[in-house]
């Protein structure tokens, strides 16, 4: 099987396994020839407390001239953080030009958790998330982001199944084709709800939760995902395979020291 060349469009973490640092390791292992370009530069996993950030968006202004003008093309764009309402627009666009030439864009809209918005998420950020939903083949936003983007009212008791196909249904209506929530309750299991454009199924898929916090288990979850869906997996069966991965990952893990780095991948890419 040829395998699919894909850009990650994400923040890169030189201390941590987050976002690119997560992502890039498993899509390279499936075999996924994998480019990427920084949204930002951070020196370190934000759990940490103390943390340095350099924005990359006059980088980008300059590197989408270039590519096009040496013909660089991808089967696939994913994109993650966002730094700033000003580079939504120039990935956004940039996404948008792609996607017209049948490139699969799946977008991982990091703004928030738990009920709240992360440090310096702004309601700009928020339209500007809205903007590349828009161009979006599959996102993939957990429960809080979900509501964010849609106006929707958060609820930390959860939501029933009606609610979740509802909150599928207002994300799709931003302009997504395919969506996933990730970290519902749905009827007080731990849940991530989807939905199919390609066969106009909804499904809900329950997991367990190991009381542990990891950074980054969200990103690894995405790259499971997307390398499952590259290879010509179907959503829902390559969704409960990036759920057990990660399931898998943490357990493996959960006795580590140091759980602010993230989970160290390297050592664990062959059970997936």
């Amino acid at each position: 099987m040829s395998k699919k060349h894909i850009l990650l469009i994400n923040d890169m973490a030189g201390y941590g396994k987050v976002a690119t640092a997560a992502m890039l390791p498993i899509l390279s292992y499936q075999g996924h020839p994998v480019y990427n370009l920084p949204t930002a530069l951070v020196s370190n996993t934000l759990d940490y407390g103390k943390f340095n950030i350099l924005e990359t968006t006059d980088y980008i202004k300059g590197v989408f001239p270039v590519w096009k003008e040496l013909g660089f093309r991808f089967d696939a764009v994913a994109t993650g953080f966002i730094a700033s309402e000003r580079q939504a627009k120039l990935v956004s666009g940039y996404c948008r030009e792609q996607a017209a030439r049948g490139t699969t864009i799946f977008v991982d809209p990091i703004m928030g958790d738990e009920g709240k918005l992360y440090n310096g998420v702004t309601p700009a950020t928020v339209n500007s998330m809205r903007e590349m939903i828009g161009v979006a083949d599959l996102i993939f936003p957990n429960y809080t982001e979900a509501c964010y983007l849609t106006g929707s009212t958060y609820n930390e008791d959860g939501i029933g199944l009606d609610d979740a196909e509802n909150l599928l249904d207002r994300l799709r209506g931003i302009g997504t084709k395919s969506a996933l929530i990730t970290s519902v309750l749905i009827d007080g299991t731990p849940s991530v709800a989807g939905y199919n454009h390609r066969t106009g199924q909804y499904f809900s898929l329950p997991y367990t939760e190991i009381p542990v916090h990891f950074p980054g288990t969200g990103d690894i979850f995405s790259a499971i995902l997307i390398g499952h869906l590259l290879d010509g997996g179907q959503l829902e069966a390559s969704t409960q395979k990036a759920m057990d991965g990660v399931y898998r990952l943490i357990d493996l893990n959960k006795d580590n020291k140091d759980k602010n780095m993230g989970i160290p991948l390297e050592k664990y890419l062959g059970i997936l």
